[in-house]
């Protein structure tokens, strides 16, 4: 399976396709700095996710194109109810996998992903989808959103899931996780 934005864009905006063996490289190399040093290529978490993010307000564009393709209004001037529906029927014609928003208090929301290109038998969580989604729903939202993943795919292979808010709403809800609480309750409660 491969990542592929086949949707004409406009000319200042390119995409490239890649095999979804490219997220374990990205792992294996904030896994296994010693391996990654040898051939130069020693990343950080941090720096996987930060490119994630400038990919997800790239991706961001790519969806207001494809959301005129599909005769639909703006990002902005979508439909409450549309939106999920959208959102979750862009991710999969582009490749990645399915995407389902779901409510979690009126400060929180949950992604959960299936069948998603990077959360194959990755150790470690997707860090590339961290990014891209604070990218995606940053540029959406026009304000910062932090994402945390909460279940990673060693949990259940292909599957994953995000708590997408705002950056105080969510170290409210890592710092009660760091309690021991669960993060059900925590973003419930946020």
């Amino acid at each position: 399976m491969s990542l592929s934005f086949s949707a004409p864009l406009p000319v200042a905006s390119r995409t490239v396709t890649v095999p979804v063996e490219f997220f374990t490289g990205l792992q294996q190399a904030v896994r296994h700095p010693q391996d990654a040093q040898a051939s130069g290529a020693a990343a950080s978490v941090d720096t996987i996710r930060d490119a994630g993010y400038a990919a997800g307000q790239a991706l961001f564009d790519h969806f207001a194109a494809w959301l005129e393709q599909q005769g639909e209004v703006s990002p902005a001037d979508l439909a409450d109810e549309r939106f999920p529906w959208l959102l979750e029927a862009f991710f999969h014609a582009q490749g990645w996998g399915r995407a389902e928003l779901v409510p979690m208090s009126d400060a929180v929301m949950a992604l959960d992903v299936s069948d998603w290109s990077e959360a194959g038998d990755l150790q470690g969580g997707c860090l590339v989808t961290t990014g891209l989604f604070a990218g995606f729903f940053g540029r959406l939202a026009a304000a910062p959103i932090s994402v945390l993943e909460v279940e990673a795919p060693e949990v259940a292979p292909g599957r994953s899931r995000f708590l997408l808010g705002s950056v105080d709403v969510l170290e409210y809800v890592w710092e009660a996780m760091e309690r021991g609480i669960p993060y059900e309750r925590a973003a419930a409660s946020a």
